[in-house]
């Protein structure tokens, strides 16, 4: 190892990792939910669905959406003015409701097998929906404006996607692949440059931090720091403390700015910026020393979310009659249709499954981060789920999800390391690597297919 590579490594902040680990397993769970989308398509028509980062991007602006309807301005609004379309206690009886719905639907479809796949499915769907609601009304009131923004993006999303599936691809199916792949192309730039002559594109919207509850932060402390360390820390806190509010009393009681003082003014200032020296070294020490991780809550919730999410999806896909039939399909459409599946039916539903969870993380990325959106939102993180799809093996459930959560920690490590104008370089060179050595991804098949 030579000199350079020695100063390179000391370069790096090591007591960062845990957190750059963290953040990275978060975005590959987005990541994941959008391969899920992608591979699912994949797994059934063989094709490519390019517009499914639009339909990310679109679910972002139908959260920023029901943020305004729920009373919230933009981020650049001062304040916030809620305004909530139900209740707690309206939600908790909703919940109920639709509990009780969806069990007779779901045990009808037990009692009944030739009952449509799709009314099984909804009905199951409902009960999960119906106890968050009951959750959120009963234990969770503050969360109940994203629970609204979160249903709100899915449906609609998987609306978007029914329609994409029944007017782009499905009088595409008997013509050729890459008159298929053309299709979503084209489906993808036109949502891309038609969304702009509707959507609020410039200056680009955000949604307002005040929809979030969640915003405080939790460090958790892997490995301690020695105490001689912490116990500087503690011993440094007070003279900050009492420094920084003499000084800030002493500003509101004046008047004057904090460049234009007084001698009296100047000596306050030396001394609360002396004392902030002490305790940010102490600080630094002990968080060097140390190894901890610091996390928003919304985070957490979100990561929670999202593994519930691919819990639904395998539980649906794995151990219910529409998944049996949506694997059915995927082996043969001419078999499935014969033993008496409803083709058209599961290919919709596979779009409104895949369409809702990139809806689902499209709201998540787009509340809890605030970034500003624009109609060419999706694009890269379309890009991105594409290639983490390809990188699990597309087609594969299981590797869509290890995919995504690889292509996240990757993207973070290029961060950490210092490169972070290469963050969205490192997908294509990942999926140049996968193509050239394992083309069939880490899970998927060795098989050479044309697509």
């Amino acid at each position: 190892m030579g000199f350079t590579d020695h100063l390179a490594l000391a370069t790096l902040n090591f007591s960062t990792l845990p957190d750059q680990l963290v953040n990275g397993l978060l975005l590959g769970a987005i990541y994941a939910l959008m391969a899920l989308g992608y591979t699912m398509v994949y797994g059934i028509l063989r094709l490519i669905n390019f517009a499914h980062g639009e339909v990310y991007m679109l679910g972002a602006y139908i959260s920023l959406f029901a943020s305004y309807m729920l009373g919230y301005g933009s981020a650049s609004a001062v304040g916030a003015n809620p305004n909530p379309i139900m209740s707690p206690h309206t939600v908790l009886a909703v919940g109920l409701v639709m509990i009780v719905i969806g069990l007779a639907g779901g045990i009808a479809g037990l009692k009944i097998p030739k009952l449509p796949a799709l009314v099984k499915a909804v009905g199951w769907m409902l009960v999960v929906i119906g106890v968050l609601a009951v959750f959120v009304g009963k234990f969770q009131p503050q969360a109940l404006n994203l629970v609204i923004m979160l249903l709100a993006s899915m449906f609609i999303c998987s609306i978007v996607g029914i329609v994409i599936e029944r007017f782009a691809y499905r009088p595409m199916r008997a013509h050729s692949r890459i008159a298929s792949l053309i299709t979503a192309i084209g489906v993808s730039m036109l949502i891309q440059n038609g969304g702009a002559l509707f959507l609020p594109n410039s200056p680009p919207p955000s949604i307002s931090e005040d929809v979030n509850p969640y915003r405080q932060t939790i460090t958790m402390h892997i490995v301690p720091a020695p105490t001689a360390l912490h116990e500087a820390v503690v011993k440094a806190t007070p003279a900050y403390e009492s420094t920084k509010k003499a000084f800030d009393d002493y500003i509101a009681k004046t008047g004057l700015s904090e460049f234009s003082l007084p001698p009296e003014g100047k000596k306050i200032r030396s001394d609360k910026m002396e004392a902030e020296k002490t305790y940010q070294d102490a600080k630094r020490k002990e968080d060097s020393a140390g190894v901890s991780v610091t996390l928003q809550q919304s985070r957490i919730i979100m990561l929670i979310t999202v593994l519930v999410l691919m819990a639904g999806l395998t539980y649906l896909v794995m151990y219910t009659s529409a998944g049996r039939a949506m694997r059915a399909v995927s082996h043969d459409f001419d078999s499935a249709g014969l033993m008496g599946i409803n083709v058209n039916s599961i290919v919709t539903f596979t779009f409104v499954v895949g369409s809702s969870l990139a809806g689902a993380g499209a709201m998540m990325i787009a509340t809890f981060q605030g970034t500003p959106l624009t109609t060419f939102y999706g694009l890269l993180p379309g890009v991105k789920a594409f290639v983490a799809a390809v990188l699990g093996g597309i087609g594969n459930i299981p590797g869509a999800v290890l995919g995504g959560f690889l292509m996240g920690a990757a993207e973070t490590l290029v961060i950490w390391a210092g490169y972070s104008e290469y963050k969205d370089a490192i997908a294509f060179v990942i999926l140049i690597v996968v193509l050239l050595f394992r083309p069939g991804g880490l899970l998927g098949s060795s098989k050479v297919e044309k697509v």
